[in-house]
């Protein structure tokens, strides 16, 4: 039997809903708010610094894209020319425009499906390997991520050297049937590769994968610890292959891995910049330029033309957002059906 005591001073049990109800009311109507609106209070300091850290830059540099702005602006003796849509005329009349468009898409193409493609089979590699060993890939794998860019075009560039580049010296020891140096030279010692723009954006596309695919694998290896171990055990009884396995169970399971990893290869690769500017030693190869290197040489090359450049980064950002919202949409699609 309770004890009438206990009875008494409610200790014996527990106060109702709606008490704590009542509670949680007056405690917002203490703070002079309603409940509802709590939350949207404490999201607004983010939300002041991603609008001055983000939004503001990006209205400023919509609303250059509009101006002819060059060094007499910046230093403030001119006040800046409202040109209205000349930029965007001048530049999609440039035909450096569209070989940079060309060169943006091409490489943004083959270095996404590459990265996407190599991080997934170290992730695959990751996850069957023993925690020990897995650990000890992860981390050389993740020193690769972690170095700068301009350090990695510094790094593949001395690869890549003519005269005391590893490639050319790894090529010689090839077999002429598998790697012959070029027409009428006996040796690849020698060999430009980052004069021209294919073998430019050839080496380009290493450094990238390289220091890509570890993000890739880390992100791959999270997704595959959660999927359920009893899934691959169905499908070993049943007989499946390895392959079989890999379409039909982990990559419908890591579908919304892949949907974010796609999208984010997807903006790094369109806006790669200081591994290109690094790799061919500044604005020397004008048919080599993407969009990134276009914008900064319209920009920042004497005469400097930063509206120009505004519209340049404008386009660039317009693309983005296009193949983003539409990549997005089929993703929802597929979801639903």
């Amino acid at each position: 039997m309770a004890n009438p005591t206990t009875v008494a001073r409610g200790g014996g049990s527990s106060p109702s809903p709606g008490h704590r109800r009542r509670k949680e009311s007056g405690r917002a109507r203490a703070s002079g708010l309603p409940a509802w609106s709590i939350p949207y209070v404490l999201l607004v300091p983010g939300l002041l610094v991603i609008a001055g850290l983000l939004l503001y830059p990006m209205f400023q540099l919509a609303v250059m894209a509009f101006q002819k702005v060059g060094l007499a602006q910046i230093r403030g003796t001119r006040p800046a020319e409202w040109v209205g849509l000349e930029n965007f005329e001048k530049i999609l009349s440039n035909d450096i425009f569209w070989s940079a468009l060309r060169n943006t898409v091409a490489f943004a193409f083959v270095a996404v499906s590459l990265t996407l493609i190599v991080g997934t089979a170290v992730g695959v590699l990751l996850h069957r390997l023993g925690r020990k060993m897995s650990l000890f890939v992860v981390i050389g794998c993740m020193f690769a991520w972690a170095v700068p860019p301009v350090a990695q075009g510094v790094i593949w560039r001395s690869l890549f050297d003519a005269e005391a580049g590893i490639v050319n010296w790894a090529l010689d020891l090839l077999p002429n049937w598998l790697a012959a140096p070029p027409d009428g030279a006996r040796s690849w010692v020698g060999t430009p590769w980052l004069t021209d723009t294919l073998p430019l954006y050839i080496a380009l596309v290493f450094c990238v994968v390289w220091a890509g695919f570890p993000f890739i694998a880390v992100s791959v290896l999270a997704g595959l610890k959660g999927i359920p171990a009893e899934l691959y055990e169905a499908a070993r009884v049943d007989g499946s292959g390895p392959w079989r396995t890999f379409t039909k169970i982990t990559l419908p399971m890591l579908k919304p891995v892949f949907a974010v990893l796609t999208v984010l290869s997807i903006i790094w690769d369109f806006k790669v910049f200081s591994q290109l500017y690094t790799l061919m030693n500044g604005h020397t190869n004008r048919e080599g330029y993407n969009l990134s290197m276009y914008a900064v040489a319209e920009a920042f090359k004497p005469p400097q033309k930063l509206g120009m450049g505004a519209a340049i980064s404008v386009v660039l950002t317009i693309i983005l957002l296009v193949i983003t919202v539409v990549y997005v949409r089929q993703i929802v699609k597929q979801e639903e059906m």
